[in-house]
């Protein structure tokens, strides 16, 4: 049994963490050689004393451009081992938003990759050096960066050559991230995070997971952001695991590539990537053969159909998992039902980057945890139902613990929008807390709508049944004119594969046909006020942020696709 000391600094506690874990693996790329906790510790010393050459000092900000590795994670520890603060940016960012943060925060150094240089070139004011975390060499004249391996080197020569390194002393208040946020309703905040911050909710998803010393962690979300962060990584490093970086994007046959290779106990992944493989493997496998469509209309039936297709989906994930957390964004309540009737061992977690990010989830185990739910406050969190509907209960969701943020960035005005007076973070989600303690949330306080007989709908009801069906990939229900109407953005390789053979316009009618079809389908499962008076074909995908959730802001005016 690991004692666990809940320590309130990230130098420390990665500190405690070689010491107690030493030879074990810590962190690599998936399919090579891993660095044990020590050879992941002296590495983070050797380059935090290299940066501290370099002139890096307390309070300096260092970004973080970058796909996910071994590397970033190394560099990340040795940003904050010298009181500076780490800048991580989301990958996925277009060159605009880079340009935003990169301008404002005026950061000392820079790791990027090739695939993300490009997003710096035109950069008024470059940060003064930059690192390629690939190694990459730029041969243009437009700047000069240093490949990590050579970084690494000159690192290692310094510090063999003189006494340990001296480092400034870091408090547990000190700020270790500012992260931007990517939420659905705009403009985008920088949350200011502590070291104490991220360290009590690291300690707060240990509570929660049953995940022994030596198990391993498969990294394929992006730890940029803070769901797989703190999920994904500190929380390993408390536990003693290994986290491996898939190092590619977690295509179906990638991850069945890693997956047979790494066998994985733990992993995190945002509902789009369960909700693809429900709708493509079971829902597909159920379609195609009689029988088993109709065995599953019987609720014994599913369940045994459903308790064997999941063993495939264990064995399709390397056969050892034993917890894969599920956030970021809403799960379909049908792909829940699905994933609880065959025993796949998965917990829903529900937080955001102004907590670091987990406020409820499971705890793991927890039979009285309702399908639906987000479960319980973790540790050291607390939950309160503001200003609850005297019939449905339903009210503001707000928190308080250790985990929240000290601010936004330059931002005092945002800052004490987002606190109440007595020091809650309001959440901007709206919710209700069951008999058992579970939360549910029914949807954003910005995206609710309000029906001229004063009805409130939540969007995100709707479109859990429209995304059930596989013709669909996404949907935004959405008020216009007093009328409720949907955006949807059809599968398309499932139209083409049912559509072989035809022509456009046959293709277009089955469209239009499924369009109307869903929509007096889906009437029949909604009140009067909530029921769809149009259904329209969107022909892109709707813009998303990192964890998949659509900016539906950017849609509510866009009416006619």
């Amino acid at each position: 049994m690991v004692l666990l000391v809940n320590w309130t600094n990230l130098n420390e506690l990665v500190d405690h963490a070689a010491r107690q874990f030493g030879d074990k693996p810590a962190v690599g790329m998936a399919l090579h050689q891993p660095l044990s906790y020590r050879e992941f510790h002296c590495r983070i010393m050797d380059l935090a004393a290299l940066l501290q050459s370099r002139g890096v000092s307390p309070g300096d900000r260092a970004a973080l451009l970058a796909e996910n590795s071994h590397n970033w994670v190394t560099l990340y520890l040795a940003i904050v081992r010298l009181g500076a603060v780490a800048v991580p940016i989301l990958p996925d960012l277009p060159e605009v938003d880079v340009h935003h943060i990169l301008g404002e925060m005026d950061c000392q150094v820079l790791f990027t990759t090739q695939r993300q240089i490009d997003k710096i070139y035109d950069l008024a004011v470059k940060p003064p050096i930059i690192i390629t975390i690939d190694d990459y060499v730029d041969d243009n004249i437009v700047m000069t960066v240093q490949p990590f391996t050579d970084f690494l080197r000159e690192a290692e020569k310094l510090t063999a050559d003189r006494d340990a390194p001296s480092f400034p002393e870091v408090n547990s208040d000190d700020i270790a991230s500012i992260l931007y946020t990517s939420g659905t309703s705009g403009f985008s905040k920088a949350v200011q995070l502590t070291h104490a911050n991220l360290c009590a909710n690291g300690y707060s998803a240990s509570g929660i997971m049953n995940i022994q010393p030596g198990s391993t962690f498969l990294s394929v979300l992006p730890i940029s952001h803070t769901y797989e962060f703190t999920m994904g990584f500190i929380l390993p490093l408390i536990k003693g695991c290994r986290v491996v970086y898939a190092g590619k994007p977690p295509t179906p046959a990638v991850l069945q590539k890693i997956c047979a290779r790494e066998q994985p106990h733990a992993m995190l992944v945002v509902p789009l990537i369960m909700e693809k493989i429900y709708k493509k493997k079971v829902l597909k496998a159920i379609e195609k053969s009689r029988a088993l469509g109709f065995i599953c209309r019987f609720k014994l039936g599913q369940r045994l159909i459903y308790r064997r297709i999941g063993a495939k989906l264990l064995d399709f994930f390397g056969g050892r998992l034993e917890i894969m957390g599920i956030g970021g964004a809403a799960l379909n309540p049908e792909v829940e039902n699905f994933l609880y009737q065959a025993g796949f061992p998965y917990i829903i977690g529900y937080g955001q980057t102004e907590s670091a990010p987990l406020m409820a989830a499971g705890p793991q185990g927890d039979r009285t945890v309702a399908i639906g739910s987000t479960g319980k406050p973790v540790p050291g969190v607390e939950l309160r139902i503001f200003e609850p509907d005297s019939q449905t209960g339903i009210g503001k969701i707000q928190a308080r613990g250790p985990n929240i943020m000290q601010g936004y960035w330059h931002d005092d005005e945002a800052t004490a929008e987002v606190f109440t007076d007595d020091g809650w973070l309001r959440t901007g989600d709206m919710g209700i807390i069951d008999e058992f303690g579970n939360l549910r949330i029914m949807g954003r306080s910005k995206s609710l709508i309000v029906m001229a007989n004063g009805e409130n709908i939540y969007p995100e009801a709707i479109e859990h049944k429209l995304n059930a069906y596989p013709f669909v990939a996404e949907s935004v229900a959405l008020e216009n004119n007093g009328v409720l109407e949907a955006l949807i953005y059809p599968d398309y390789e499932y139209v083409d594969a049912e559509t072989s053979g035809q022509s456009r316009q046959q293709r277009n009618q089955y469209v239009d046909t499924h369009l109307e079809q869903m929509r007096r389908e889906v009437n029949t499962q909604l009140s009067k006020a909530s029921r769809l008076a149009r259904v329209l074909e969107r022909r892109e995908p709707f813009i998303k942020t990192a964890t998949h959730k659509i900016k539906r802001y950017l849609y509510a005016a866009d009416k006619k696709a």
